[in-house]
């Protein structure tokens, strides 16, 4: 089922692959904003979370926009993922101007939410493609 929503030649893959670029940004937008600018937030781990949630998202958009569940495939939007958030994070502690800085369980949390994406669109693709099998 999802995997027919987001075939290759599908509307909703074009949104998808338009909605991953535009989270991309967001990303890199987010990340480099100047911490002056970045309101203080009292709640425990919130940095954490968000890099969860941005990187999970960033996954699973970037998977509905070229929806081909192959290994390969899989294991590269990981390393495409954890990449993304290492180099961010390298360049963060590079750009000192900017007052943010590299921290190593960002990275961790970017990891993190990269495998949660992935597993967020996989997980219910397998499971549905088996259960209309077995119809």
């Amino acid at each position: 089922m999802i995997l027919r929503i987001f075939s290759p030649d599908s509307f909703y893959t074009k949104r998808a692959r338009f909605a991953a670029i535009l989270w991309t940004l967001l990303i890199l937008f987010a990340c480099f904003t100047p911490s002056a600018d970045i309101p203080r937030v009292d709640i425990p781990l919130i940095d954490k979370w968000t890099h969860v949630v941005l990187f999970g998202v960033f996954s699973f958009l970037w998977l509905c926009a070229r929806p081909v569940l192959t290994s390969k495939r899989v294991i590269s939007l990981l390393i495409i993922s954890v990449s993304f958030g290492a180099v961010i994070e390298l360049l963060q502690g590079l750009l000192t101007f900017l007052g943010r800085s590299m921290e190593f369980w960002d990275a961790v949390a970017d990891a993190i939410g990269g495998v949660t994406g992935i597993a967020v669109f996989i997980i219910p693709a397998i499971l549905l493609k088996n259960r209309f099998r077995q119809l």
